[in-house]
């Protein structure tokens, strides 16, 4: 059922062929179509990819579905949260025209077996740690631009990782698909915005900030010329606060491949939990 999300103004779209009919029918006119994929939980983060792909098209796409492939048997799927109200006035506001809202049974219908896979890209950084999850998220992401048909399709960099998968997909597979990255945004002190973040009691976010703090401290480190790559990481991982880390890695900005030169365009990458928040943060060296 297609339903407009009264007084919003936003169009509400249920199902891939409501999706597909209305990208279609843009398309035909002649309309360039921007896309945001989320999993919902809207934040500024999100309000300014939205703000940008806004600029990009006639129309503008959001869809906000919370994908099971991509959490492990451990995580944090069933707390994920949750607010397709909050989220469409969010979006309204961003000035999109309309939210594709699937169900999980709609995506992935029975006897559903195909997965999409970018195998080198998914080896390091985060993938030993969520096995499976980038083959999720490549699925899905796959499967949203079948139903959307977008022109261009826009990511932040706080997810640098998935940010390459998909960009690596989309050539792979001939899409088609402009993929444009935006720089992270940040909240005031520096902590990367992150649904995530709302899981984190008020002294857990304050420990959060170690990350961003590490990391900038790295990037001026670095601008500086006097640190090898290798010290980075070391001094990254020593200015952390955290009960975990999954990893302080320096990768080549295009491969993800582990690097210390940073003669090269690199990306300096944390992943670590605070409490049982796990979050990541980034930021480029060169």
């Amino acid at each position: 059922m297609v339903t407009p999300a009264e007084p919003l103004g936003i169009l509400t779209l249920r199902t891939p062929a409501e999706m597909t009919a209305w990208s279609l029918a843009a398309r035909a006119r002649g309309e360039r179509i921007a896309f945001v994929p989320t999993m919902g939980a809207l934040h500024e983060g999100h309000v300014t990819l939205l703000r940008e792909a806004r600029k990009l098209g006639e129309k503008l796409v959001l869809s906000i579905f919370v994908n099971p492939t991509q959490f492990g048997p451990n995580e944090d799927l069933a707390r994920y949260p949750r607010d397709l109200a909050g989220d469409l006035a969010k979006a309204a506001g961003a000035g999109t025209d309309a939210a594709y809202v699937p169900e999980a049974r709609d995506v992935y219908p029975a006897g559903y077996q195909t997965t999409v896979e970018v195998r080198e890209l998914a080896r390091g950084l985060c993938g030993p740690f969520r096995p499976g999850h980038f083959a999720g998220v490549a699925t899905v992401v796959c499967k949203l631009f079948n139903a959307v048909r977008p022109d261009v399709a826009v990511f932040g960099e706080k997810d640098y990782q998935q940010l390459a998968i998909i960009r690596r997909m989309v050539v792979d597979l001939d899409m088609g698909i402009e993929i444009v990255g935006i720089p992270t945004v940040r909240e005031a002190d520096g902590l990367a915005m992150s649904s995530r973040n709302a899981y984190l009691s008020p002294v857990e976010r304050a420990r959060a900030l170690s990350l961003s703090r590490a990391l900038f401290a790295a990037r001026d480190a670095a601008a500086g010329g006097a640190v090898a790559g290798a010290d980075i990481v070391a001094q990254a991982r020593a200015a952390l606060d955290v009960d975990r880390t999954d990893y302080v890695e320096l990768v080549d900005a295009s491969t993800l491949q582990p690097t210390t030169d940073l003669a090269r365009p690199t990306v300096l990458a944390i992943a670590a939990f605070i409490g049982r928040t796990r979050l990541i943060d980034n930021v480029r060296l060169a």
